[in-house]
Parts: C-alpha cells; structure tokens; sequence
C-alpha cells in the first residue's frame, strides 16, 4: 500500500532550499498490518459521518470530509488554528488487496478502515506429489511405455501390410 502525495517531494525540496517546514496533513494517517489485514486509521476531530466519504476505484482509495465552522454570525476570530474546509486523501492499493470487503468505522474523530488481503494473494502450501514419468524403467531392466514394455510395442510400420 502506498501514500499518493503528488506534491511531497516538490514540498520537502523547498523546505530543504527556503527552510520551511511542511505543516502537518489535516487528516493524520497510520496504517499498519497485522495478520492478513490492513488498518488504516485516519485523525479526523469535528468532522460529521454525514460528510464521509470513502471510495475505491481502479486501484486507488479515497478518504474525504469536511470540517464546518458553526460560528454565529456577527463572530469575529481573535485566534483561528482549527481548520475547517473539505479534506481529501488517496491511497494507492496494491493488486493484492480485497477491495470488495474493505470495511469503514467512525468513533471518537478516527476514521478506521480495515482492508483485508485477497485470498489470490495469501501464500498457500502446494502438495508436491511424486509424479510418473511417461516412460519407466521396469524391474526387469525393459522400458515401460504406456503400460507396455519395448518388447510388447510392435514398431507402427511392422504390422502393416505390404
């Protein structure tokens, strides 16, 4: 699973050149894995579920929501650091993941999403038989083709008429 930040490298380019630090994601993600399943969990205080928004299309995993200011009207800010407005992440997945099963979960401003590995993409144990090779070298020494020994083969050509 990769973290899809078009702008990353160009921001932590001017950060090195201007000495800026990059301000931290509105939506804070952690993922880790454990067993046979993703977690994905994304910080998002004061968002409402009603404007959740969690999609997966050709590979790729969106996470939207949105902040909203409920301020009266004649308020006027002496201090604003929450911010508010439309949040938006991807995530690119990778072949191996269920995406039919991925399951989302809202509690307490952290958004979870629990994606499951495919059962294509689990390692599974193969039994290895002992095969029969198509031509076996019987007990009496003669070679065994087909359930026939050479001495019981009759060459194609020698019981044809002439």
């Amino acid at each position: 699973m990769m973290r899809f930040d078009p702008f990353r490298d160009f921001d932590r380019l001017a950060g090195e050149v201007f000495g800026t630090a990059r301000t931290p994601s509105p939506m804070p993600m952690d993922c880790l894995r454990t067993g046979d399943t993703f977690v994905v969990r994304f910080d998002m205080p004061g968002i409402d579920v009603e404007s959740l928004d969690v999609a997966a299309e050709n590979g790729t995993l969106t996470v939207r929501g949105e902040r909203r200011r409920n301020d009266p009207e004649d308020a006027s800010y002496l201090v604003s650091e929450r911010p508010a407005g439309r949040y938006s992440r991807q995530l690119v997945l990778g072949d191996g993941l269920d995406v039919e099963a991925i399951t989302a979960d809202y509690r307490d401003g952290v958004l979870t999403l629990t994606i499951p590995v495919a059962e294509r993409a689990k390692p599974r144990r193969i039994e290895v038989t002992r095969g029969r090779d198509a031509a076996l070298e019987s007990h009496e020494g003669h070679r065994m083709i087909n359930g026939q020994t050479s001495e019981d083969r009759v060459p194609a050509t020698a019981g044809a008429a002439s």
